[in-house]
């Protein structure tokens, strides 16, 4: 018996002192620098199997080909505990080095906070609520660490087509093949070329998403130093010469991996740029 208890403090002991040890190899990642010390959204991405902090303006933007570390911070009404919740992202195109770090880096956060934060794995188009209710519009854009810009050149930038929908209570925008085939009369599309910036909003699509893709539109505007010209069109009046048709690709887009026959022009929860 007496053996017994000595090996359980033993235990107790070592797993102390490796907990320890990991805190303190957690404390001298910079990038942890400021984590959860007050209540608020903090969000990190995988570059280069690095951990780096996202700009505020992009919050809510997300790369398919990349993986992230979202930290919600806050406190019960009734208290002043802080509490956690900490999830990872994983892009479609994630590489599993990439999301393998992300969740490495999660463990390790979870452990700074003194293993107080929920941990939650979250996979695109399959995002839980809470992740979701963090932000105000969410848009998912193609590529990865290396797509992102803020100075452009005409000659330089490759057409791309966000399609902008409501779905319950919030609206989504996400980036989708630039082809004619994936316009719809119900939504709201953008047309981004770089310094010309047309939005389409089809004959039945509804004024939030209308709102929405004016907000999206100035902030690309606003990305690029105000330098983008942006114009309104209405489907109904847009004729079929118009510019942005000859944009557009023609023919069938590529669909969406793991997107089916039946759900070719449906999208789940993204974020912007």
């Amino acid at each position: 018996m007496q053996i017994l208890k000595v090996t359980c403090y033993i235990n107790v002991v070592c797993d102390s002192i490796l907990r320890q040890v990991k805190k303190d190899s957690a404390e001298t990642e910079p990038a942890w620098k400021g984590a959860g010390q007050k209540p608020g959204i903090q969000i990190w991405r995988i570059k280069k199997f690095k951990v780096a902090h996202e700009q505020k303006d992009d919050y809510g933007k997300f790369y398919n080909g990349d993986s992230y570390i979202i930290l919600n911070t806050y406190k019960k009404p009734e208290g002043d505990e802080l509490l956690y919740d900490v999830h990872f992202w994983i892009g479609q195109n994630s590489t599993q080095d990439e999301y393998g770090t992300a969740a490495y880096k999660t463990v390790e956060l979870d452990t700074l906070l003194d293993d107080k934060p929920v941990q939650h794995r979250e996979v695109q188009n399959h995002e839980s609520s809470l992740f979701k209710s963090y932000f105000e519009h969410i848009t998912l854009l193609e590529g990865g660490c290396d797509s992102g810009f803020r100075h452009v050149k005409p000659e330089e930038y490759e057409i791309r087509l966000f399609h902008v929908s409501k779905q319950g209570r919030k609206v989504f925008v996400k980036e989708v093949p630039a082809y004619k085939s994936k316009l719809n009369s119900g939504d709201v599309f953008i047309i981004d070329n770089g310094l010309e910036i047309y939005q389409w909003n089809g004959a039945t699509c509804n004024k939030d998403e209308k709102f929405k893709a004016v907000q999206y539109t100035q902030q690309l505007k606003s990305d690029r130093s105000g330098k983008p010209k942006v114009k309104a069109l209405d489907e109904a009046t847009t004729p079929k010469d118009h510019r942005i048709y000859e944009l557009l690709k023609d023919g069938d887009a590529p669909k969406d991996e793991g997107e089916s026959e039946d759900d070719s022009d449906s999208f789940n929860p993204t974020l912007l740029r």
